[in-house]
């Protein structure tokens, strides 16, 4: 209904699997679905649970409940997950505040995402071989958009922009790639505006050395989104030395300072035109920009797994020494009941299994029970 998949929390195999394993911490990615089961799992196996905030919940429930009141009883059940965790991981300094707001009492970390790519550019060689036949002349300027394709991201902001930048009669490419759930509308929009000589929607790019390509063709990333928590896409472009042009304010805009290692903007098309306008022109300046990005904004996968890693140890001995206050609720209660009723189902081989998929897939059965089409 919202765009997001979520599992049956209940696992038995899997409860029953990491029985029998030398699990010594949970972490969850996901404050709903997958921290129920990770709570579950806590209390059957004695190990401690971390969960790492990465999407601003509160403002994805405010767009996915209209009912004030149902708002309200969602954020309180999150905020209870939140504060059922030993230890919450935040990816930013504003995902932390965010946090504090819904009502997350307990222990916080900023821990800041590191990505996969190398810092490196690619070779020009293989920029051509990416990026041929698509119209990007070499003596314009090249924009550039990595991301869902999602209104909130900011990209009504990008085409206005952009529009304006035409009017005055600078020409530029802006790509985007990606894909999502507002990407029909967006192109609607753009072409509207009579962007399509100007603008390139090219879709997903799954290769990431096609990926590390376009970061190195281009001359300057647009990402005027207040909605990410983090901007993993920021890091990216850092990698190949790319500058990127950010919100201020925004939590995607962390650790950088205007005109040094990024571009800061004001949340509107005229403050990104005003500044596109600017730089149009002086691609070397951009290109100095971006490897200052390079050196003060870029965090590899490596390193950041290794800090984590580091954590987990403080974690486990807090845990092991009762540092972490007791997390046990009605709730808690709540679940392990009912994955001990999932798991005894479990027990019964086929019928069990056969109760589980009725339980999960009701309407499957009443159709193959009345022997309906």
């Amino acid at each position: 209904m919202v765009g997001y998949v979520t599992g049956l929390p209940y696992s038995p195999e899997l409860s029953m699997k990491l029985k029998d394993e030398d699990v010594r911490l949970l972490h969850s990615h996901c404050p709903v679905a997958s921290t129920i089961l990770a709570r579950k799992l806590r209390e059957t196996m004695d190990i401690p649970l971390v969960l790492t905030y990465h999407t601003m919940f509160d403002r994805e429930i405010s767009k996915a409940l209209h009912s004030r009141i149902l708002q309200g009883e969602a954020l309180i059940a999150l905020a209870n997950n939140l504060n059922a965790c030993d230890e919450v991981w935040a990816v930013s300094r504003g995902a932390g505040e965010s946090l504090r707001e819904i009502g997350y009492t307990g222990e916080l970390v900023v821990m800041d995402n590191g990505v996969d790519l190398p810092r490196e550019r690619v070779s020009l060689e293989e920029i051509a071989r990416v990026t041929e036949g698509f119209d990007l002349p070499e003596d314009v300027p090249v924009f550039l958009f990595v991301g869902r394709l999602m209104w909130y991201k900011g990209i009504r902001i990008i085409i206005d922009a952009l529009k304006r930048l035409k009017e005055q009669g600078k020409d530029f490419r802006m790509v985007f790639i990606g894909s999502g759930g507002d990407e029909a509308e967006i192109k609607e929009y753009s072409s509207g505006l009579g962007m399509d000589d100007r603008i390139l929607f090219i879709g997903a790019v799954r290769d990431r050395e096609d990926l590390r390509a376009w970061y190195c063709r281009a001359d300057l990333f647009l990402f005027p989104s207040v909605a990410d928590t983090n901007g993993l896409v920021v890091r990216e472009a850092a990698a190949c030395s790319l500058a990127s042009v950010l919100v201020k304010g925004s939590c995607a805009a962390e650790g950088v300072t205007g005109g040094r290692n990024g571009f800061l903007i004001e949340e509107d098309a005229g403050s990104l035109a005003d500044l596109l306008s600017e730089l149009h022109g002086r691609k070397d300046f951009m290109r100095k920009v971006g490897e200052t990005a390079s050196d003060e904004l870029y965090l590899s996968w490596a390193d950041a797994v290794s800090r984590a890693n580091e954590r987990y140890g403080i974690v486990i001995e807090n845990y092991r020494s009762g540092k972490y206050r007791p997390h046990i609720s009605l709730t808690d209660g709540f679940f392990l009941m009912s994955g001990m009723l999932m798991e005894i189902m479990g027990h019964f081989g086929e019928i069990g299994k056969n109760v589980s998929d009725i339980f999960v897939n009701p309407i499957d059965h009443i159709e193959k029970w009345f022997d309906l089409e």
